[in-house]
């Protein structure tokens, strides 16, 4: 197994050289996808990849957050990667938790490693309702209760099975990827395993989730999902059948 981390960003300043010393205790090698952001931002990203371990990748305008994962993972696999462990730039992810992530990748090599979060008064409820929204969505689009929480930015990837679905399917460059590419995952028969982690919402975060374009675009991908969901029905029930 050859471990990377990607971490997107996009105008998130606050935390970034503290995430990234941090990451750098554990001698795996950086990607950090700058998705458009400000100069301010832009200026910290190129001091930090002035350290060897660091690889920038950067895009000259905000594609979105699916976009700059993929951007991350695709670089991952040029330079050998097999596995790529993402974390966000808003301090949101509990770092000290990494290592249960990595050990989990570690043992199972072909799953999809996600976080499931376990949040603090911090949690804004509006954020916090519409996620089990989506929950819901994809439990009925996957049939299966397995994706416990299908938002989480904390993750291991395996990337020759994540590089087969993005080659396959037109995915959405937005908040809807996270939950789209686990659908397809699961669809696919990539095993999930939850690692429960503490996340919280700081005083000083930024959020980039546009209430009326972000809502729209996840109706949009959870009804696609669902025909999707009913084209291989008899598949996917043969599935847990024999499971």
């Amino acid at each position: 197994m050859k471990m990377v981390f990607i971490i997107p960003v996009y105008n998130h300043p606050h935390y970034l050289n503290e995430l990234i010393d941090h990451l750098k205790s554990f001698n795996h090698d950086i990607i950090v996808v700058n998705d458009g952001s400000n100069p301010e931002t832009s200026q910290i990203l190129q001091s930090i990849a002035q350290h060897q371990s660091v690889i920038l990748v950067e895009h000259a305008q905000n594609l979105g957050k699916g976009q700059a994962v993929m951007s991350g993972l695709k670089q991952a696999a040029r330079l050998g990667y097999s596995h790529a462990l993402q974390l966000d730039a808003d301090g949101q992810h509990c770092w000290q938790d990494i290592p249960k992530f990595l050990e989990a990748a570690q043992q199972n090599p072909t799953a999809m490693v996600i976080g499931q979060p376990k949040f603090d008064a911090s949690v804004p409820k509006k954020r916090l309702y519409g996620r089990y929204a989506t929950h819901i969505w994809v439990w009925i689009n996957t049939l299966s209760l397995d994706i416990k929480d299908s938002m989480c930015g904390f993750r291991v990837y395996p990337i020759d099975a994540s590089l087969s679905i993005m080659n396959r399917y037109r995915l959405r460059p937005r908040m809807g990827f996270d939950s789209e590419i686990l659908v397809y995952l699961k669809w696919d028969g990539t095993p999930v395993i939850n690692i429960p982690t503490e996340v919280i919402y700081p005083e000083n975060g930024i959020s980039h989730f546009k209430v009326w374009d972000d809502n729209v675009e996840l109706t949009k991908m959870h009804t696609s999902l669902f025909f999707g969901m009913l084209a291989r029905l008899p598949k996917l029930l043969r599935h847990h059948i024999k499971g």
